[in-house]
C-alpha cells in the first residue's frame, strides 16, 4: 500500500490508493481487480498463447486464470466490459502486434490498490526477439490512459523468455496478498 511513486496517479487515484484496504479486497466476491489487462502481463505468470480462430488471438494465464482474446476483426455489437476489455490486434510489419484495448472493468495497475477506471484504454506493442543463443523472447511495450485517475500516460515494459516446454503450467486462482 502507497508504493506508488513510479505511477502518473493523480490526486483522485492516489487517495483511492492510499485508501486501499486489502482486507476488504480479501472479503469481496471479485479477487481480481490486479488481474484485468492493465496489470495482468505484469503478474507473475505463465502465458500460453494460441489462436483460438482464424481472426482471434488467446492469452491465458496461469495466474489468476484470466484469458485475453486478441480479436484482428472488430466485433460488430462490442461487448459488455470486462477484466480483459476489448482488445482489437493488427500486425504492424512481420513481427510486430499493435493491441488497442478498451471496455474496461476498474481495476489495479499493481496489487496495491493503485487504480484505473472504466474510461482506461491501453496500447500494447508485441515483439519476439531471437537471440544468438537461441533464446525467445517477447517484448511487450504497454501504454495505460485514464482521464480519471492518471495525469499523464502510465508506460511500461514487459519482458517474457520462452520456456522450453509447459510443464511449468500451474493455474491458480486470483488473489489479492502475493
Amino acid at each position: 500500500k502507497g508504493e506508488t511513486v513510479n505511477i502518473p496517479l493523480n490526486p483522485a487515484g492516489k487517495k483511492i490508493a492510499d485508501a486501499w484496504d486489502v482486507a476488504k479486497d480479501e472479503a469481496a466476491a471479485d479477487k481480481c481487480k490486479a488481474y484485468g489487462a492493465p496489470n495482468l502481463m505484469r503478474v507473475p505468470s505463465r502465458f500460453r498463447i494460441t489462436w483460438a480462430d482464424d481472426a482471434t488471438l488467446k492469452i491465458e494465464s496461469d495466474a489468476g486464470r484470466q484469458t485475453r482474446l486478441l480479436q484482428f476483426v472488430a466485433p460488430k455489437v462490442p461487448p459488455a466490459p470486462s477484466r480483459q476489455g476489448l482488445s482489437i490486434a493488427k500486425w504492424q510489419g512481420r513481427a510486430s502486434l499493435n493491441v488497442e484495448t478498451s471496455r474496461l472493468l476498474p481495476g489495479y495497475l499493481q496489487s496495491n490498490g493503485a487504480p484505473y477506471s472504466a474510461n482506461a484504454t491501453m496500447v500494447e506493442n508485441f515483439d519476439v526477439v531471437k537471440e544468438p543463443n537461441g533464446e525467445e523472447w517477447l517484448i511487450i511495450d504497454t501504454i495505460v490512459t485514464d482521464p480519471a485517475y492518471l495525469f499523464r500516460t502510465f508506460v511500461r515494459s514487459t519482458h517474457f523468455k520462452k520456456e522450453a516446454d509447459g510443464s511449468k503450467w500451474d493455474p491458480q486462482p486470483c488473489i489479492v496478498r502475493w
